[in-house]
């Protein structure tokens, strides 16, 4: 406290009327008076009015509206009050002593406190001036204050920081230097309750079965202790852990006021907690216990820098745990290993049995493409390595939803080869089989010998980069799983059944492909031989008639010269059918090949293909055949090879004109079918057969019986409209149905 003995008493003399400020009638006409008011209501420090009584009692009078904002109480809501009726009871009581000061002192004095005000803590720097009458008798005390929580707070604040710095350096000293954890805890403990000044600290693990223990306390001597007594909190069900999981914290200020169920109030009660804060400590993103912080017999209001600690003190404790588990296991590594030394002794002649197996196997793979000779050894052999009593080898079907067992070694089970099993049905003993991962597990067999219930499987993948092939099976009356060691082993194993499998699949497609081979070298002489007749059919007729040519010109046949023109004219039509054939014959060759790309050109149908179908009007006219075109409307330009798409109409509608009966027609058509152009050329009065329809594409096939008009030709023709088709990157094909033949070209555009 800071008396000014400068300053001078105020007096002030009641004036009338009627204007409170403090207390007193204040005169309307008063420009001074108007003033001060003015003052009182605008200025931003914080005034307060207090009577002083007769008996020495001091009753508030009126706060100013920055006051009222300050602390959150309206001026009448005050006035009449004693500082008993609006602090607690602590606070009232350094108040009082506050205004009783500045009447025995009969001066201005200046001090520092901390108020709550709606349970907030503040920080006050205030100013008391007391007011005398016209007897000197101090009536009145004027306060004002300003508001100084911010500095104090920054100033407790650095204190504080450097007391945690401290404290968290210190915890990672000893985690540094590798002390053992129950001298961490401890300490850790007992330096957060000094640091804290709360009455308990304390450390609680989680057991296995969802309890837990507390393994480290610091408590003052009033609180009963709780180390190392194994509590379970009746409420501390599943949604208390996940909320704890998810690594949020419980601060409790009074928890009769906190919202809490009734058994967890009844819960914490018994242990003696007013007020608690609790954070998570985690190992390895897991849940490993509790740091908690407790009130025990009165309520307490946790800072948010308080709680950011025990946060931090809950990592370090965390990391504490996970190195302390990390030596422990490290002295049990060290014991594990010298364990392993014995054992891989043992397993080397092991290694060396199964060096021998795998060599054998190589060695067969070389020399035999025998597939069962080779994995029937290995199930054998493999069995007697690892001392099984079955070893199986299955394998899938192509599309993996069957597996049969196909080879089998056993020496007193019932045997299986054979069966077939659907993966569906074992799905979760399959499916991580055909990811490529090895499966082992312990099965129950009721009934197999009276002794011995329990026998260890498991299955090894087959596969290679192509795919999965099979899995091998091993069985073995054990209780123990199969070791890591014996895994690798068949692991190797399985690698060398993929190779002999694949090699026998290999071996089986090349024997299918020679098979496939000498059957076109079949086709391929059947169709030289075909060629061959097609071409001996015009030599001979061109052979008889150059004959009868020389023997019509003899002298004594010159008589006959009448026919020497027709004679010519047979000459004329075979060299050029053979001529033709020839040139089909060649352009099919090509095209057969790698052709280069078509010289594409843009064209509009509607004015290209009109000339092309008009040509043959004079020929269906003369077999009274009736040819129609119909072009849609519009048509967008067609980029193509005019050359080749000329000869394939011309073809097709040669075709059409042979195998078109008089009377009937043969009609032209295009039209726009979504992004493709369709040219379609139709001719009634013929119907084909479905195996004359797989046929008609095929060179030297021909449809004889559906021609009146016997025209003759090459038999390449259709064979090399296809070609041609393919070539232009357009598709074609034929269908024949109720007396009538389409065949439909589509080109994309």
């Amino acid at each position: 406290m800071n008396i000014n003995p400068a300053e001078s008493t105020i007096k002030l003399t009641k004036l009338l009327p009627p204007q409170i400020l403090f207390g007193t009638e204040v005169d309307e006409k008063s420009s001074s008076e108007q003033f001060l008011l003015s003052m009182y209501d605008s200025v931003q420090a914080s005034i307060f009015v207090v009577d002083v009584l007769e008996d020495g009692d001091f009753r508030y009078v009126a706060l100013n509206p920055t006051h009222e904002r300050w602390v959150g109480i309206r001026s009448d809501d005050l006035r009449g009050k004693k500082p008993e009726d609006i602090l607690s009871p602590i606070d009232a009581a350094r108040v009082r002593q506050h205004y009783t000061d500045c009447v025995l002192f009969g001066k201005t004095i200046s001090y520092e406190q901390c108020l709550q005000f709606q349970g907030i803590p503040t920080w006050w720097s205030t100013t008391l001036t007391p007011l005398r009458d016209s007897n000197s008798r101090i009536y009145r005390l004027i306060g004002t204050s300003s508001n100084i929580t911010p500095v104090k707070q920054a100033q407790e604040a650095v204190g504080l920081q450097v007391e945690r710095e401290q404290l968290l350096e210190a915890i990672a000293g000893r985690i540094h230097q590798s002390v053992e954890l129950e001298t961490i805890l401890h300490q850790t403990t007992k330096e957060l309750r000094q640091f804290l000044n709360c009455d308990r600290i304390l450390i609680y693990r989680f057991e296995p079965d969802g309890s837990g223990v507390f393994i480290a306390e610091s408590s003052v001597a009033a609180s009963d202790p709780l180390l190392g007594k194994n509590i379970t909190d009746p409420c501390f069900n599943g949604k208390h852990r996940e909320h704890y999981g998810r690594g949020c914290i419980q601060v409790v200020e009074d928890i009769y006021a906190a919202g809490l169920h009734s058994c967890y109030i009844d819960f914490l009660a018994s242990l003696q907690v007013r007020a608690n804060l609790v954070v998570p400590i985690f190992k390895e993103q897991e849940m490993w216990g509790l740091l908690i912080a407790q009130h025990c017999h009165q309520p307490r209001q946790w800072q948010q820098t308080e709680t950011d600690l025990l946060k931090q003190l809950a990592t370090q404790i965390g990391i504490a745990t996970q190195q302390a588990e990390l030596r422990q296991q490290l002295k049990d590594l060290k014991a594990k290993l010298e364990l392993q030394q014995q054992k891989h002794k043992n397993q080397l002649q092991q290694v060396r049995n199964f060096e021998a197996l795998v060599r054998r196997m190589t060695e067969q793979i070389r020399d035999s493409l025998d597939q069962t000779q080779v994995l029937q050894t290995v199930t054998q052999e493999l069995a007697e390595l690892l001392n099984l009593d079955r070893c199986q080898i299955e394998l899938y079907s192509t599309c993996q939803t069957l597996v049969t067992i196909t080879y089998e070694y056993s020496t007193n089970l019932p045997p299986c080869q054979g069966l077939t099993k659907q993966i569906a049905d074992c799905l979760e003993v399959y499916q991580p089989l055909l990811q490529k991962q090895p499966l082992q597990f312990l099965e129950i067999v009721p009934g197999w010998e009276p002794k011995l219930l329990v026998i260890a499987q498991m299955a090894c993948p087959i596969f290679d980069p192509q795919g999965i092939l099979g899995n091998i099976w091993l069985t073995r009356r054990t209780q123990e799983a199969f070791d890591e060691f014996e895994i690798e082993l068949v692991q190797q194993v399985a690698n060398e059944c993929a190779i002999a499998i694949r090699q026998a699949q290999l071996y089986k497609q090349t024997q299918t492909q020679v098979k496939e081979l000498e059957k076109r070298d079949r086709l391929k002489n059947q169709f030289l031989r075909t060629l061959s007749q097609e071409l001996r059919t015009p030599i001979t007729s061109i052979s008889l008639a150059a004959q009868t040519l020389e023997s019509v010109l003899t002298p004594a046949e010159i008589s006959d010269i009448e026919i020497v023109p027709q004679l010519l004219q047979i000459l004329h039509n075979e060299c050029g059918r053979e001529n033709k054939l020839i040139n089909d014959l060649l352009t099919l060759t090509y095209l057969e090949a790698e052709p280069d790309p078509p010289t594409l050109i843009a064209i509009d149908l509607q004015s290209w293909l009109h000339p092309i179908v008009e040509s043959f009007r004079d020929l269906t006219n003369c077999q009274r055949q009736q040819l129609n075109l119909t072009i849609a409307h519009p048509l967008p330009p067609l980029e193509t090879d005019i050359t080749d798409l000329e000869r394939i109409i011309t073809e097709l509608l040669n075709h059409a004109c042979k195998y078109t009966p008089a009377g009937e027609y043969i009609t032209v058509s295009t039209h726009l079918t979504g992004d493709a152009v369709e040219l379609n050329i139709t001719n009634s009065g013929i119907e084909l057969t479905s195996n004359e329809l797989s046929q008609i594409f095929e060179p030297f096939y021909h449809l004889s019986k559906h021609d009146p008009w016997k025209h003759s030709g090459t038999g390449l023709e259709l064979a090399l409209v296809q070609k041609m088709v393919r070539h232009l990157g357009g598709s074609i094909y034929v269908k024949s149905a109720t007396g009538q033949t389409t065949f439909t070209i589509k080109f994309p555009l």
